[in-house]
């Protein structure tokens, strides 16, 4: 480009949801395309050097962590046929939340099926059963906090890894408790663990 001043240039491009997910970073580059022989000593003359950059965080799936889910047929997997959903967890605590979570919903069942479809206008009835599968998928990933043993509140995970998401989950389950005690009342009582998380996420109270 010859011209002076600044130009506006309208990009368009498309990338594949399959790819995304969590934060997407956005990097910018302006570079200079040919060699410029006959430019001031303290110009650019190489063919590629960088002359502006930046870089664009973008947060694709609200403000914390979260996990990409998929509607599957239960029959043809190892899950019973009859299950609603079932939250898949893989990988150690530092591995990516989003790769390491995932939330699977059996399209056989039509009422969980279709509260997630209401998501973002649901109904009386997709209220209770979101309710229902984020108080169960909260349980799962507590109770797998607490099976590792290097899960502690002092703990140093990565921004955006398993851990640092159990790390939030928890903190906002059962603020100012500390993961020894949670991690004994789970292991020595069982029920009484199970109700606290129920009063901890507020199952079932839908506005």
């Amino acid at each position: 480009m010859t011209e002076a001043g600044t130009n506006t240039v309208q990009l368009d491009f498309t990338l594949r949801g399959a790819d995304l997910g969590g934060l997407l970073l956005l990097d910018t580059a302006l570079l200079l395309a040919d060699r410029r022989d006959r430019s001031r000593p303290s110009s650019p003359r190489r063919a590629g050097s960088v002359l502006w950059s930046d870089r664009t965080a973008v947060r694709l799936q609200g403000d914390a962590p979260q996990f990409p889910m998929a509607v599957i047929d239960f029959a043809r997997t190892s899950f019973p046929d009859s299950a609603a959903w079932h939250l898949q967890i893989s990988g150690s605590l530092e591995s990516a939340t989003m790769g390491s979570l995932l939330l699977l919903v059996n399209e056989q069942n039509v009422i969980t099926t279709t509260a997630f479809q209401n998501a973002s206008r649901p109904r009386p009835v997709d209220r209770v059963v979101l309710s229902a599968v984020y108080a169960d998928s909260a349980r799962v990933m507590v109770e797998h906090a607490l099976g590792h043993e290097d899960f502690a509140e002092d703990s140093d995970f990565p921004e955006g890894s398993l851990g640092a998401t159990l790390q939030s989950l928890f903190d906002q389950l059962f603020p100012g408790q500390s993961v020894t005690d949670i991690r004994l009342r789970q292991r020595k009582s069982p029920a009484l663990f199970t109700s606290d998380l129920q009063a901890a996420v507020k199952i079932f109270e839908v506005s």
